[in-house]
């Protein structure tokens, strides 16, 4: 039986039981495992893994530990710089564009609201996706543990928050995302870009009321749903002045936004 000693750094934490955190554990184990088994079968998904040192030198998931190895642990850092060191995650995805599972609709739809490109239905199957996450460079946004720790996941993020406004500001400060929020400028329902639209061309899809009273609407390209300034405008835009100063384009109603 070889031993080896890890300790596990800032919200990587969060995987482990209460008496185990912050503080070096060390870990028994037989025959030959990665470094990336040995950190799984703690709890701690490899997609939330940015760094391992081993004996104070950076080491990438295929490592094999030996008896007596020192192993360190770390996250993703937006404060520290790894750079003389050897990141295990590939550079930041442009845009930061997520695919999420099937409990986290009410998310989705207020990552859209926000302006990001956020792929969900509520019957898409975890093999799906993951192959999804992985094709198309999606971080992939969960609630279930072992759904991250399918080896062909490479961005993915376990969401420590239960409820959804919540969630949708860890999502935010993970990501470092508040300077690209582009409100009112994808569908709600589907996820695509909305367009500025003629009301003269569809004033026969409009209820007559909406016709009389409004004058701008946008509409979506790719399953059609027009928007206009109702009371759920006003609704969202007090919620998204809560997360972030409302910009003087989003006052004046730029291009594609409502």
């Amino acid at each position: 039986m070889k031993r080896i000693e890890f300790r596990f750094y800032a919200e990587l934490n969060d995987f482990v039981p209460s008496r185990k955190r912050q503080r070096s554990l060390t870990h028994p184990f037989s025959g030959e495992a990665s470094v990336k088994d040995l950190i799984e079968s703690q709890g701690i998904p490899h997609s939330e893994v940015d760094l391992v040192l081993v004996n104070g030198g950076p080491v990438d998931f295929s490592y094999l530990p030996r008896e007596g190895d020192r192993i360190a642990v770390y996250p993703k850092f937006t404060s520290l710089d790894i750079a003389p060191f050897s990141s295990l995650r590939p550079q930041p995805i442009p845009g930061s564009r997520f695919v999420l599972d099937v409990h986290l609709g009410k998310l989705a739809r207020y990552l859209r609201l926000l302006g990001f490109d956020c792929l969900y239905r509520n019957d898409r199957g975890d093999a799906d996706l993951v192959r999804i996450s992985s094709a198309e460079g999606r971080i992939l946004l969960t609630r279930n543990v072992g759904l991250l720790m399918r080896a062909s996941v490479i961005h993915g993020y376990w969401l420590r928050q239960t409820e959804t406004r919540r969630q949708l500001r860890e999502v935010l400060l993970r990501f470092d995302l508040f300077e690209r929020i582009a409100p009112f400028t994808r569908c709600l329902l589907c996820n695509g870009l909305l367009h500025l639209a003629d009301k003269r061309e569809i004033r026969e899809e409009l209820p007559p009321r909406v016709a009389r009273v409004f004058e701008r609407f946008v509409r979506c390209l790719e399953c059609g749903k027009i928007y206009w300034r109702g009371s759920h405008y006003d609704r969202m835009s007090r919620f998204v002045a809560t997360l972030c100063p409302v910009r003087e384009g989003f006052r004046k109603g730029e291009r594609g936004s409502l």
